[in-house]
């Protein structure tokens, strides 16, 4: 076994698993943290000479367990061995002590780390920050690039909740089901946030390996709140969105607008489930912003070929988000379907407020320089495409944008041979 690809990808894949089975060992977040990175630089040092173990995420658990019991005992020459309750024994993964913090039906132990990191003595921006660090193992760089905040304030969010975790501040216990509810929000939050870096990932097999995981976490979610809307309009979302998967990008790993993808490519069966749940979840007659974004993604997925796209209908639905769930990013979105609808010029009205609050969004000056160029407005639109390039996050970002200059230089080119003649 020497393909250092998928030992990085299967460990990417197992960490939250590990990391929440070792937290639960240990009750001590740098403990199991420590001990996930003892197991991993074993695996690099193992996995390529003996082979994959048969289970990556069971194998991680067992040697970094292994490896903090170890450092505990030559700790124990300067300092007392903790209370023996703070340490599970030595059995797999369902020991007494899991099942007493798992209760009848609360057993995954990567749903249980989340629910622990949204814990609300942490401000709602710490809790999914430190999730999205402690349970998906993001960079810093990744999760500042998701709320749309520099890197060194994400590092300041992530640096003080993890302070006040470990001065013990915030207990590692299962919550009850009346503290489960009050912290479905954040948790349903971090999960789309974990989805959304998947999403965006593009030919990174790795990172887009977080979408499958984080549909898996919000079916288990839907398990555990069968009746909550806003659940369903989550899963049903992540279900729409990931069904267009094969068709995003081409074979040189560049972006394929959602207009020019070949619609059969889409997953039929993710569109069924998640069709069938944004109809459930609209039946309770609850509305939430994650039904909202659902029910854009369905009218999307239900249409046959993108001139049968329901505009007007998408337009509504971006509004109505707007209300639920002010943002910049939501009316930059909604742009789009008012383009469609009124022309460029309304959604470039509509966006040019936004620039001061989106001058490091990728996507703002894409938009922008998009409507410019259908305006005609060539030198403003080469402007906004070159500010996209410099924000963009990926290799096919920037190589999509780039399609545009290539076109606005060669219509110049043509230009300027026309008048010559």
């Amino acid at each position: 076994m020497t393909d250092l690809a998928w030992i990085d990808a299967a460990i990417t894949a197992a960490r939250p698993q590990a990391v929440g089975a070792l937290l639960r060992y240990f009750r001590d977040l740098d403990t199991a943290e420590e001990a996930f990175q003892d197991a991993c630089l074993r695996a690099l040092n193992n996995w390529p000479k003996n082979g994959p173990p048969r289970d990556p995420a069971a194998w991680l658990i067992m040697v970094g367990r292994n490896a903090a019991l170890d450092g505990v005992r030559k700790r124990s020459r300067q300092e007392a061995l903790p209370d023996e309750e703070r340490l599970s024994d030595l059995d797999d993964v369902e020991t007494p002590m899991a099942e007493r913090l798992d209760g009848a039906d609360y057993r995954d132990d990567v749903l249980r780390l989340l629910f622990i990191c949204c814990h609300p003595d942490l401000p709602q921006t710490q809790q999914i920050a430190v999730a999205l660090r402690i349970v998906s193992g993001l960079s810093v760089k990744q999760i500042a690039r998701a709320f749309l905040v520099t890197e060194a304030a994400m590092e300041q969010r992530i640096t003080r909740a993890k302070r006040q975790i470990g001065a013990g501040d915030v207990a590692f216990e299962t919550p009850g089901p009346v503290e489960r509810s009050e912290r479905l929000a954040a948790v349903a939050a971090m999960i789309y946030l974990v989805f959304n870096e998947g999403y965006s990932a593009g030919d990174n097999a790795a990172r887009a390996q977080l979408c499958d995981e984080a549909i898996r976490l919000g079916r288990l979610l839907l398990r555990l709140f069968q009746t909550e809307p806003e659940i369903m309009g989550l899963t049903a979302l992540m279900l729409l969105q990931h069904a267009r998967t094969p068709s995003r990008f081409d074979a040189a790993g560049e972006i394929i607008l959602l207009e020019d993808q070949d619609r059969s490519l889409w997953n039929d069966k993710l569109i069924a489930e998640g069709l069938a749940l944004m109809d459930k979840a609209m039946r309770h007659g609850r509305p939430g912003p994650y039904q909202a974004q659902a029910a854009i993604a369905a009218l999307h997925a239900r249409a046959a070929r993108p001139e049968d796209t329901d505009w007007a209908q998408i337009d509504l639905l971006y509004a109505a988000l707007e209300r639920m769930q002010p943002s910049p990013v939501v009316t930059l979105n909604r742009a789009v379907a008012v383009m469609k609808v009124r022309g460029p010029q309304a959604a470039l009205e509509m966006i040019e407020p936004l620039a001061g609050r989106l001058s490091g969004y990728f996507h703002f000056f894409g938009v922008k320089g998009a409507l410019l160029l259908q305006l005609g407005r060539d030198q403003e639109a080469k402007a906004a495409f070159d500010q996209a390039i410099a924000l963009a996050n990926t290799a096919a970002e920037a190589a999509h944008i780039r399609k545009h200059l290539d076109r606005l230089i060669q219509d110049s080119a043509q230009g300027a041979t026309r008048t010559a003649g």
